[in-house]
């Protein structure tokens, strides 16, 4: 009975220490998750803070940026991933601006000017100066869905309704299939003096992509139906034309001539570049992202708070990879190396991760896998994850597989691909780089819609907002999963190998 009793006890005992332990374990993994979310929010106070202006490129904001990411790398140990001795850590990028001036329009029948008011008219290009010359124009109704030929558009100036739509799908797609310009009769809401406010702003390019530009035009309703009648027909007839099932695109009886041209400033920036070495760098690399870009000043006075801080969107994608190279500067060297991408102007067109693969410091085809980071200070702790870029990349698989060793839910689905435009990734995508977002911030998009409705790209994107880093603390630990799994040579192999 004493023997038997003595054994009850010591099983007890041991029961206890097992269950201490295992709560000693989840205690110092708490700690562990509650000190990580402490250095996630002290680089975004440091990033978000107004000494750094919103982080606008060309300006002290993005020199303070900069150097505050560059020293952080620098400290954690990684290298210089420029490969150029001259341009060590920062790359220079260099933007066009370029907003409208001079906008012409012209319409003849046969060789006869026909006299109109021109301030009913705004024509745009993307370039600094487009022009065409005595085109024809061709009627497209709504360009929806007509499968127009090239041959049909090519030398011609698509005519097109407006129909209450604003995006510019359909213009692009005209111009891509080889119009000579757009121009988009506002038969709907749209005003042209909103178009013209909206327009106004700023569009951005890369230096080298400066030459020529899409032509597109806006004319009010008024204004056409006017030339349509000199031309012998009516904006009425076109229109109720259009809307039947057998609509065929019409030429019309007289030509144009638009030309825009625009006014450039230049600004100069940089993204950043690091690299943790690996053992066998022949063997590719795997590439994190994140841009370190905002919008700067951005509310006009007498608006109290005018600076876009950019906390979650994207000092904590910042805050995300200087913490995961932070982690894996610590552990045994990998294979692959590892590099460390800050971009410039992701927020004017994702311009900086354009400029990383037209001048890439690797072949592109030595990437075998790039992770953006963006907007990761949304979700709390236990969010699922969710891919942005889900079956455009032969990554899934793996990733699949890392987060089920790591016990990770990946959100099932492809929802949110509606941001992968939106994003780094899409434009490395754009190279042939296999790129996706992994994160917990999009795996509640109900969340995450919620913040682009109300402090995404405003100034009450700032610390004075609740900020969640439950789930960017966790997205570090499965990025770091992640990494050694794509950088380890036994583990992961790029198809065609």
């Amino acid at each position: 009975m004493k023997r038997g009793r003595r054994r009850s006890w010591s099983h007890a005992a041991l029961l206890c220490v097992m269950v201490f332990c295992v709560a000693g374990q989840l205690d110092a993994r708490e700690r562990l998750d509650k000190g990580l979310e402490q250095r996630l929010r002290d680089h975004i106070e440091v990033l978000a803070s107004d000494e750094f202006s919103g982080r606008e490129p060309g300006t002290d904001g993005e020199a303070l940026t900069l150097r505050y990411l560059g020293m952080q790398w620098f400290d954690i140990g990684l290298v210089s991933g420029t490969n150029d001795p001259g341009n060590e850590w920062f790359v220079p990028v260099t933007l066009v601006a370029r907003e409208p001036a001079a906008s012409v329009a012209q319409f003849r029948i046969g060789r006869r000017l026909v006299p109109w008011t021109e301030d009913e008219a705004l024509m745009l290009t993307s370039g600094k100066r487009s022009l065409v010359r005595d085109a024809p124009l061709l009627f497209v109704g709504k360009a929806d869905g007509q499968g127009l030929s090239r041959n049909e558009l090519a030398g011609r100036i698509a005519v097109m309704l407006d129909g209450g739509k604003s995006d510019s799908d359909r213009q692009n797609a005209l111009l891509a299939e080889g119009a000579s310009a757009v121009l988009t009769i506002l038969d709907g809401q749209r005003t042209l003096t909103q178009v013209a406010v909206r327009r106004q702003r700023s569009g951005y390019a890369l230096a080298d992509d400066t030459l020529g530009g899409d032509l597109e035009g806006f004319i009010t309703k008024d204004a056409m139906a006017r030339l349509l009648v000199t031309a012998g027909t009516s904006l009425k007839a076109l229109t109720q034309e259009a809307t039947h099932a057998d609509f065929a695109p019409r030429v019309l009886n007289f030509t144009a001539s638009f030309e825009a041209t625009t006014r450039e400033t230049t600004i100069r920036t940089h993204n950043l570049i690091a690299r943790l070495p690996g053992k066998r760098p022949d063997s590719g690399a795997v590439l994190l992202v994140a841009h370190w870009d905002h919008f700067g000043v951005c509310a006009e006075e007498p608006a109290e708070d005018r600076i876009c801080n950019g906390a979650v969107d994207n000092a904590s994608g910042l805050a995300v990879l200087t913490e995961i190279a932070r982690r894996l500067a610590q552990v045994a060297r990998l294979d692959r190396d590892v590099y460390f991408l800050a971009t410039t102007a992701e927020e004017l067109g994702l311009l900086g991760a354009h400029a990383f693969a037209d001048n890439p410091p690797l072949p592109l085809g030595k990437i075998v896998a790039a992770f953006n980071i963006d907007s990761a200070a949304i979700a709390p702790a236990g969010t699922p994850l969710a891919i942005v870029g889900r079956g455009m990349t032969g990554l899934d698989a793996t990733i699949a597989k890392v987060a089920d060793r790591e016990k990770r839910v990946i959100v099932a689905g492809d929802e949110a691909n509606e941001f992968v435009r939106r994003q780094d990734g899409w434009a490395l995508l754009q190279h042939d780089i296999p790129a996706v977002l992994v994160t917990s911030g999009y795996g509640d998009l109900d969340r995450m819609r919620k913040f682009i409705e109300s402090d995404y790209h405003r100034p009450g994107d700032d610390l004075n907002r609740p900020i969640e880093l439950g789930g960017a603390a966790q997205d570090v630990a499965f990025h770091i999963a992640l990494v050694r799994w794509f950088a380890d040579t036994t583990r992961f192999s790029p198809a065609g190998e």
